[in-house]
């Protein structure tokens, strides 16, 4: 029993994991004036529980750490994939603009401090990867010092001395490095007055305004659509658009490719934003009606939303399952992951889609057996692909990707590879049939657990050497962690809002993922309540991870040089 509680072994450890993971989540409950540390509070427990002298077996440590990461990146990169190319579009080029800034102010501290106080530059090196929690970065620069070193003449043994100072350097600024974006972060929502809801709410208003699904009510004026036929038109002007109901006179219609439209018809149709201004061209000007002024005519017609459940239906476009003509229903939208998507003829479907569908009652019963719409489907996880997808994920990260230039190839490595993978498959899965889709609450679940298992592995890894660090002269590094981490995200916040116009969540999702930081984005997410800033937080990770891994290995070599 002696072992169990006070050795080294692997029982040891995992219990030792464990009881760090169930105390600081245990006090993440508590609140200062609204404020928690939230899972962060697993990384103090850790490092408390390592000074107080308890060891773990450094290799199951090592994997727990990086298989905790790699899932909790994963379920991030599978819950963003099918809106992640839509945000880059729709702002990303700003937000990894933003995102480089910070990464390059970062480094330029860095430098500053080194050459104003003395302090070795690959030592900085490490404290800079802490102060911006990348482990990868760290890792990166370690290995470039003993090559480039140990290349130069110098022995192996000094060369991995010389590398642990590194480790050092990074354990002492992690906790900084996580308290400083989190203090930035509610010091800049106090300064700027931000209102949450009213954050929220103006981020869903522009979502309302983009590529997302609007309905329209139009008037048919154009003399040229007179007296053709829906599929006519369709094929004549492209597509676009989903005609929902038709009004001739006082009677509404379900319409299918050969209802021809005549002058005064009134159409309900769902588009996205950016073709408004088309489908006014096409039919005509929008007309002041509402919903409810089509339910009091079509009494045969409802509109239902069912959800896909059979995983064969995945990867087939809307148009090759005929369900206006084989059904008499019409598919408007097609909700996924949260966004709404207008139910074009080419769309790929996937399991767990939501299907907006209008027609008689008794005809949407009839689609709703065909494609499922089974909650005890959806409940049953669907791991091959999320196993497969972290293996090909582990090996792209694990690519060496050569520069001209800089000696050593840079790699994106076990957080980067399996983030982009996860975001490849959640948007491009649907289209070569590969059925990722998890509940909320699974993917949340996975999220948690990975948080939970890097945060205790990285405590409890510093937590030994922490003080003896500090006292060693080291707490200067945690002044220098500071400068790192706060003075380049202070200046990003204020460029972000200011000039970028970016939303709060936004910045919040930007300043986590320009630094490569999980602890940070589970805490604005489980503080201010929206899985919006995930989105961001995807959108500039993959590019910031492969710079900071960059311009690690770039200081590393400069200070050699």
């Amino acid at each position: 029993m002696h072992d169990l509680f006070f050795g080294q072994g692997i029982a040891h450890t995992i219990l030792l994991i464990a009881f760090v993971i169930g105390i600081g989540l245990y006090l993440s409950r508590f609140k200062v004036k609204g404020i928690s540390l939230g899972s962060t509070w697993i990384l103090f427990m850790g490092i408390l529980m390592g000074h107080l002298g308890f060891k773990a077996d450094l290799n199951v440590l090592h994997f727990v750490k990086e298989f905790g990461l790699i899932l909790f990146v994963f379920s991030i990169g599978l819950q963003v994939g099918p809106g992640f190319f839509h945000s880059f579009k729709s702002g990303g080029v700003k937000m990894n603009i933003l995102a480089v800034m910070n990464i390059l102010l970062a480094v330029a501290v860095t430098w500053a401090i080194s050459a104003f106080t003395g302090e070795e530059l690959t030592t900085m090196v490490g404290v800079m990867s802490g102060a911006v929690t990348n482990t990868p970065g760290l890792g990166a620069a370690q290995q470039t010092f003993v090559d480039v070193s140990t290349a130069a003449g110098t022995t192996s043994m000094a060369a991995s001395v010389a590398s642990e100072k590194l480790a050092s350097a990074y354990a002492v600024a992690y906790p900084i490095g996580v308290l400083g974006v989190i203090a930035v972060i509610i010091i800049f929502k106090a300064v700027f007055g931000i209102d949450e809801k009213k954050e929220l709410a103006s981020i869903q208003e522009a979502e309302d305004e983009k590529e997302h699904a609007r309905r329209m009510h139009v008037a048919v004026e154009n003399p040229a659509i007179f007296g053709k036929k829906l599929s006519d038109i369709i094929s004549q002007f492209g597509g676009g658009f989903v005609v929902s109901r038709i009004m001739k006179g006082e009677e509404v219609i379900f319409p299918t490719g050969e209802t021809v439209l005549e002058e005064g018809d009134k159409l309900l149709l769902v588009t996205s934003q950016q073709e408004v201004d088309r489908i006014r061209i096409i039919f005509g000007e929008e007309v002041p009606m509402h919903v409810a002024d089509w339910r009091g005519k079509d009494h045969n017609m409802v509109t239902r939303r069912i959800t896909v459940t059979k995983s064969e239906l995945t990867g087939k476009r809307l148009k090759d399952l005929h369900f206006r003509g084989a059904y008499g229903v019409s598919v408007t939208r097609v909700i996924r992951a949260g966004v709404e998507m207008v139910a074009g003829p080419n769309l790929y479907i996937q399991m767990g889609d939501g299907l907006m569908c209008v027609g008689a009652i008794e005809n949407i019963e009839h689609l709703a057996q065909k494609v499922g719409n089974s909650n005890d489907a959806l409940n049953k996880p669907n791991l091959v692909p999320i196993f497969l997808g972290i293996v090909v994920g582990v090996i792209f990260g694990s690519i060496p990707l050569r520069f001209p230039g800089i000696p050593q190839a840079i790699k994106l490595g076990l957080a980067g590879g399996p983030l982009i993978i996860a975001i490849l498959l959640g948007h491009f899965g649907p289209k070569y049939k590969i059925t990722t889709y998890t509940t909320a609450s699974a993917n949340l679940m996975i999220r948690e657990i990975g948080i939970s298992l890097f945060l205790a592995a990285v405590g409890i890894g510093a937590g030994s050497n922490f003080w003896s660090s500090i006292v060693g002269g080291g707490y200067w590094w945690i002044l220098y962690g500071a400068a790192i981490t706060i003075i380049p995200l202070c200046i990003t916040f204020v460029v972000a809002r200011l000039w970028g116009k970016l939303n709060f969540y936004q910045i919040c999702g930007l300043i986590s993922g320009s630094c490569t930081n999980p602890p940070v984005l589970a805490f604005a997410q489980g503080m201010y309540g929206s899985d919006y800033t995930s989105v961001n937080y995807a959108t500039v990770y993959p590019l910031s991870m492969f710079m900071r891994v960059l311009v690690a290995q770039v200081l590393v070599l400069m200070a050699i040089g």
